[in-house]
């Protein structure tokens, strides 16, 4: 039973710029992911999950397409005061400038802290994917009496020299942050592994007044710079194992913690390996916690024939004879026309394949015609003349043109299916 209240700040400004082509457009967390999210949806589904449902979202760079997706898909409940997902841009209170960073970002929205007044303030990042019962985060808080709560990863020692990394004793108790360190202090309990930082973050509301207020008194802007190297001298900050969460209806073939950063092209490419197959490292397929996302009212995928292996299909999608699809995903309203060879590639949404075309190790973002016999992903010189080629030789191609629907159900004067 919720005792607490909690308010969530989610950081969704985030630029993105690892991820172009796919973010020339859009900021990072409007991404599609797998065959019907966005990158953004599984941060706010961990809150909902949770019970934490009175959320801001802080939107910065790019964010129109961010904003219509919660407009239509992250409405919780119009009755109840509390529960809600909203977009908040920078509202330049206390200055004629954007958010400077995370510290800046929550002070520059401190009066709904002060409106909602509320016992703990979640500040969690929108940029990763993976399931997290956030409550039990809030439990290890209360339970060390804890002023901050940082999420931590274990990692590899060997790879914690790429990361934030948390120097903490047996107990969780924070003794030391070291930024990106030659030498990354182990975890109390393995020597080979070392606490990553997540950038999720639990705070005790007074704690974190005073702290943005002496923050922004002092010019800085940053969690990690300023703000909690500031508080470690004072308070009492602890790491939660993130590996300790567990999440009700997690497979036995699953990854038991799954988190994954795709900040990169090859990244945001390999993520999508682990929803594949029959059995997948993260299963999207978990009744007891699910990730939501739009609402959209178009029909089921149609396949007229064809051969697929190791495929997911978006609502609404068109498979033709003769097509041959294997360790792919598609996502809506696409259509994939007759003799079409696709390995390995995301089709993503209004895209139409054009006959005979072959594709392997693509990217297609939205709105995009690849033309008849067409052939992508065979040839890393050609390839990088026309499109990106990400340094893992995946080829991304950029989205197309907005007004282009594949299925042609839209430019008759009516709206066509919601998202």
């Amino acid at each position: 039973m919720q005792t607490e209240r909690i308010i969530a700040f989610v950081m969704a400004g985030g630029q993105g710029s690892r991820l172009q082509p796919l973010t020339t457009g859009r900021s990072k967390p409007s991404v599609p992911f797998g065959a019907r999210y966005r990158i953004v949806d599984f941060v706010l589904s961990n809150l909902v999950n949770s019970q934490i449902q009175t959320i801001y979202l802080l939107v910065q760079y790019k964010s129109q397409s961010l904003i219509e997706h919660v407009r239509k898909a992250w409405t919780i409940s119009p009755l109840l005061q509390s529960q809600f997902v909203t977009v908040v841009p920078p509202q330049m209170m206390s200055g004629e400038h954007w958010f400077q960073g995370t510290a800046d970002a929550i002070n520059q929205n401190i009066n709904l802290i002060e409106e909602h007044r509320p016992d703990l303030v979640a500040v969690f990042g929108a940029d990763h994917i993976y399931r997290m019962d956030i409550r039990q985060m809030v439990e290890f808080h209360k339970e060390r009496r804890a002023d901050v709560t940082i999420a931590a990863l274990p990692v590899p020692l060997h790879e914690a020299s790429s990361f934030g990394v948390i120097a903490a004793d047996e107990e969780g108790r924070i003794q030391a942050f070291e930024e990106k360190p030659a030498n990354p202090t182990p975890l109390a309990s393995d020597p080979n592994q070392a606490f990553a930082s997540m950038g999720n973050y639990i705070f005790d509301s007074e704690v974190l007044i005073k702290a943005l207020k002496e923050t922004q008194e002092a010019g800085e802007t940053d969690f990690g710079q300023h703000v909690l190297p500031r508080l470690l001298r004072t308070h009492r900050l602890f790491a939660y194992d993130f590996s300790s969460n567990r999440i009700p209806g997690i497979q036995p073939y699953e990854a038991p913690v799954y988190w994954r950063d795709v900040g990169t092209i090859d990244a945001y490419f390999d993520a999508h390996n682990d929803v594949l197959g029959e059995e997948p490292k993260f299963d999207m397929f978990n009744p007891d916690w699910p990730v939501f996302s739009s609402g959209y009212q178009g029909p089921v995928a149609r396949i007229l024939g064809g051969q697929l292996d190791n495929t997911l299909l978006g609502a609404a999608t068109m498979i033709h004879k003769g097509a041959r699809i294997s360790n792919s995903i598609i996502r809506r309203e696409a259509v994939i026309e007759e003799d079409v060879e696709l390995d390995n590639c995301i089709i993503m949404d209004y895209v139409r394949v054009g006959r005979g075309a072959k594709l392997r190790n693509v990217i297609v973002d939205r709105h995009n015609i690849i033309e008849n016999g067409d052939r992508i992903g065979f040839d890393r010189e050609i390839d990088s003349q026309r499109f990106h080629v990400s340094q893992g030789g995946v080829t991304v191609i950029p989205m197309g043109r907005v007004s282009y629907f594949a299925r042609n159900t839209r430019g008759t004067g009516r709206g066509g299916y919601a998202e």
